[in-house]
């Protein structure tokens, strides 16, 4: 399969994504326009638009896109149609060699087909086998959005290519809106917010990918693992510590060295003579540890289910080039939790993971939201461990537990953990941009790897089935869905500042400072603002710091033991008794309401 073909299944191409793809052909029309020795690589439809990969003479800049752009209006007007033949593979390999094209010949030489695809429209002739628009006009408006560079193949040891993105939709209207979402992303970005409301940095003189998080992020990681943990518990999980290395052989065990390695950090040895399957390894996931921790003790058919929670940070040696904030990190921490159970605990267990999954949701205010069941490929069986028996049993299982509990959904084929099959939930945030959260997998394949037994009501050792699940997944992903969701205006009960004091003049301090005693007494996380500033300075820079309320005092607070209360949404409620204010926070914090 072609890199391009294999692309195209990826995005699935629906009208709009057929309709993208042939953009991508115009805008290396366009290209092959200006510089006739280009060298063109793929082109392929993305989710929100469309790029294409070049080898030029020169490097573009965001001054060559205008040109680039209004040529491709010009072909798109010329009406030209999509042709499309079929060649033999030897002469296409030919007339790409003819051309200079060893981009197209090296796709062409790892294909094992017959013939290939060959699409025209106007002056440009690619490899490609579509599908594409019948011609040029059927492209809706066009946005050039910016020049990137991109490794050929994605090995950072082949050649870096010119990247041109753009998007393409059926109106203007879309168009205009999707560059509306992508400017009000740019204001909600959660490393721009991470920075100014001051929650984490990332450092050079530490393994990139790793955050650091400053008291106010760390109060928010707190707050978010703690209510996590909290409700966890009332559906029953057991909270646990695990190292944060393995041995090799540990992840031999569970086949991750064999599924996951190039995402784990390298090995090590130390100054001991190790053994290669006894040196170390920085923890890549936790089920293996908790697999570990039940076998370590006998247990009874009714001790089941177990379940076993851990808030942990995991390493993974993701890419340089896919790092992105933390969105995308190397220090992991997941809301993680395996349960074991016998298997007619399965549809009890499934239940009580989506309950729980939705109820947290409920409490973040996420309602839009989607199911996708997570299926193998039957055409990459290598990728997966266990017989086709043992994963036809728990796909089916799975496909009956979410059957059974009313949960409408999308099937996803190849998108299952090598080790079985799994329910995944994908949030739209307030952009209507789409994060894997939640997750539970259901595994019969690790309680085989592991032998993991249990004593039946027959007196004789069974094999117990294992849930592995996270309610929001990675804590770091999931801050900064809900940094760009909220843009950084937390619910007051997440606000890791919910009262900013502010004193009017010098001579209010010791009375703002009397505020401030009281409301951290009544569990209320606050700060007083001390500097030199003039009072209205201080009021724009706690609203900038998206703190829900800004309690100014002066005299008359002061005299009658009151705050005068400003939202951060500017709404101003005037002087309160202090008493009163606290009872109001208090209840809106305990309730987790979305109110101010």
């Amino acid at each position: 399969m072609s890199v391009e073909v294999e692309l195209q299944e990826s995005v699935r191409y629906t009208p709009l994504q057929r309709m993208r793809h042939s953009a991508a052909h115009v805008m290396a029309e366009a290209i092959q326009e200006i510089f006739p020795d280009a060298k063109f690589a793929i082109g392929p439809a993305i989710e929100d638009g469309f790029y294409y990969d070049f080898d030029l003479p020169r490097a573009l800049t965001p001054d060559d896109l205008p040109d680039i752009e209004q040529r491709m209006r010009r072909i798109i007007a010329a009406h030209h149609p999509f042709l499309n033949d079929l060649w033999p593979r030897e002469k296409a390999l030919e007339y790409f060699r003819q051309k200079g094209q060893e981009y197209k010949v090296e796709i062409i030489e790892n294909l094992t087909e017959a013939e290939v695809g060959i699409y025209q429209q106007g002056n440009f002739l690619d490899l490609c086998a579509g599908p594409h628009v019948e011609n040029t006009n059927q492209i809706g408006p066009i946005k050039l959005m910016r020049v990137a560079g991109a490794y050929w193949l994605g090995d950072e040891y082949r050649p870096m290519l010119q990247r041109i993105y753009g998007t393409a939709w059926f109106t203007q209207e879309d168009l205009d809106q999707y560059l509306w979402r992508l400017e009000e992303a740019q204001k909600r970005d959660h490393r721009k917010l991470g920075r100014e409301l001051k929650l984490f940095t990332f450092s050079d003189d530490v393994c990139a990918g790793v955050p650091l998080f400053y008291p106010r992020g760390e109060t928010l990681r707190h707050l978010m693992e703690s209510y996590v943990r909290e409700t966890q518990e009332r559906y029953g999980y057991q909270h646990v510590w695990t190292s944060n290395i393995g041995k090799v052989r540990l992840y031999k065990t569970s086949k991750h060295w064999y599924t996951y390695r190039e995402n784990m950090f390298p090995v090590m040895k130390g100054d001991q003579e190790l053994s290669d399957d006894d040196a170390y390894m920085l923890k890549p996931m936790n089920c293996p540890h908790h697999i570990l921790m039940f076998k370590s003790q006998m247990h009874s058919y009714r001790e089941l289910p177990i379940r076993y929670a851990e808030s942990d940070t995991l390493y993974r040696y993701e890419k340089t080039g896919t790092l992105t904030g933390l969105a995308r990190v190397r220090s992991v921490t997941q809301d993680d939790a395996h349960v074991f159970m016998r298997p007619d605990q399965i549809q009890e267990e499934f239940n009580k993971a989506v309950n729980l999954t939705l109820e947290v949701f409920e409490t973040y205010g996420l309602q839009d939201y989607w199911v996708r069941l997570s299926l193998r490929d039957p055409q990459k069986m290598e990728e997966y461990v266990g017989s086709d028996e043992v994963w036809d049993t728990a796909e089916a299982a799975l496909r009956e537990a979410v059957d059974s509990k009313g949960i409408s959904y999308e099937v996803g084929i190849g998108e299952a953990a090598f080790y079985g099959p799994k329910v995944d939930f994908m949030v739209r945030d307030a952009l209507g941009r789409e994060w894997q959260c939640s997750t539970v997998q259901l595994d019969f394949v690790q309680p085989m790897n592991f032998e993991l037994e249990y004593i039946g009501e027959d007196g004789q050792p069974h094999r117990p089935v294992m849930i592995h699940r996270a309610v929001t997944g990675s804590t770091e992903r999931f801050m900064a869905m809900l940094i760009e969701h909220f843009a950084g205006a937390f619910p007051v009960w997440l606000s890791p500042v919910q009262a900013m004091v502010i004193p009017i003049a010098d001579r209010h301090q010791e009375y703002a400072h009397k505020v401030l005693t009281q409301l951290k007494a009544a569990g209320i996380r606050a700060e007083v603002d001390s500097r030199g500033e003039r009072m209205n300075a201080k009021i724009r820079d706690a609203q900038l710091q998206k703190i829900p309320y800004m309690l100014v005092v002066g005299d008359k607070e002061a005299g009658a033991e009151a705050v005068s209360v400003r939202l951060r949404t500017n709404v101003n409620l005037k002087s309160i008794p202090l008493t009163q204010f606290i009872e109001r926070v208090s209840a809106i914090a305990n309730a987790k309401s979305m109110e101010l």
